[in-house]
């Protein structure tokens, strides 16, 4: 394909062909690569930004000022995803101290997580969430690691039908939970899944991305580099020749692995290093690798 806005119908129809991997494709630059999220069909840039860690930080004007900088690069290259979670200390007061600065609202999509167990509790940290963030609407409400799942996420789609909300999600990190999500995304057909996937972690490619593209279901993936292992096996080897065709670094080419799948919505590497974030965001643009080229990609890190 030649352009970097794929339609659902590209997407399904690739799917079936390749078997979910979608051809390399030549991608212009100047706009970063969207994807439809199923239930509406509204577009979310493919890179996306992850809060776990970077952004616990305190709100003093030199911490907000450089994670300023690194969400100010996240719009200005066409990307919209910020992800946090109560469970990750102030960061969601950092994000909402950055709105406040930089009033970018209107540019971003904020995705967080209620973790806690009964209706009472969870309607609370919603909302905390809310005034934390500096929002009136959350974009997407996470149910973190399944917790409590029945009772938050009757009070997220009561919340929806409010519009306080506007789409719904479960998340989880580990592969062993897959059993679960997959049992549980058959039930309840969230409007979103967030899991693990990357080239060190492939299991999601068995059963839950398939599943997940079947059933539209749009897909957040977190621990692209897991926790950096990725970068600490390739070590200072140089990226392969074959690769500089869609990838300029090795994280790109981490990234770029997710992005090829079309069961993926949106990537979310965490970081607090603005050279990080510019390379992280070029991997949403450009070219992008064919089903054996993926195939290549693997077994090269499978052999380090």
């Amino acid at each position: 394909m030649s352009e970097n806005l794929w339609t659902r119908r590209d997407i399904v129809r690739l799917g079936t062909i390749l078997g979910l991997a979608p051809v390399l494709s030549s991608a212009r630059d100047t706009s970063m690569m969207q994807r439809p999220i199923p239930v509406s069909d509204e577009l979310l840039p493919v890179i996306g930004l992850g809060t776990y860690i970077v952004f616990d930080v305190e709100s003093t004007p030199a911490n907000i000022a450089v994670r300023k900088a690194i969400v100010d690069m996240l719009a200005a290259k066409g990307g919209s995803l910020l992800d946090s979670s109560p469970m990750y200390g102030r960061s969601e007061k950092i994000i909402g101290d950055i709105i406040a600065a930089a009033e970018n609202r209107d540019h971003l999509f904020l995705a967080t997580k209620v973790w806690t167990d009964g209706r009472t509790s969870g309607e609370q940290q919603m909302n905390r969430s809310a005034a934390l963030m500096n929002t009136d609407t959350i974009d997407l409400m996470q149910v973190h690691n399944l917790r409590d799942l029945d009772t938050q996420m009757a009070t997220i789609r009561e919340f929806q039908q409010e519009g306080r909300i506007r789409y719904n999600g479960i998340t989880h990190y580990r592969s062993s939970a897959f059993n679960d999500l997959e049992r549980i995304v058959n039930l309840r057909k969230p409007d979103f899944l967030q899991i693990n996937y990357s080239l060190g972690e492939s299991e999601a490619d068995q059963r839950i991305l398939p599943l997940a593209h079947d059933l539209g279901v749009a897909v957040l993936v977190n621990r692209p580099f897991v926790t950096g292992q990725l970068f600490r096996a390739v070590g200072n080897r140089p990226l392969p020749e074959w690769a500089l065709e869609f990838a300029a670094s090795w994280g790109q080419f981490f990234l770029k692995y997710i992005t090829s799948h079309p069961a993926v919505t949106c990537v979310i590497p965490a970081t607090s290093s603005t050279k990080h974030m510019a390379d992280n965001l070029a991997a949403g643009f450009g070219a992008l690798p064919d089903a054996s080229v993926r195939s290549r990609m693997k077994d090269l890190v499978e052999s380090l």
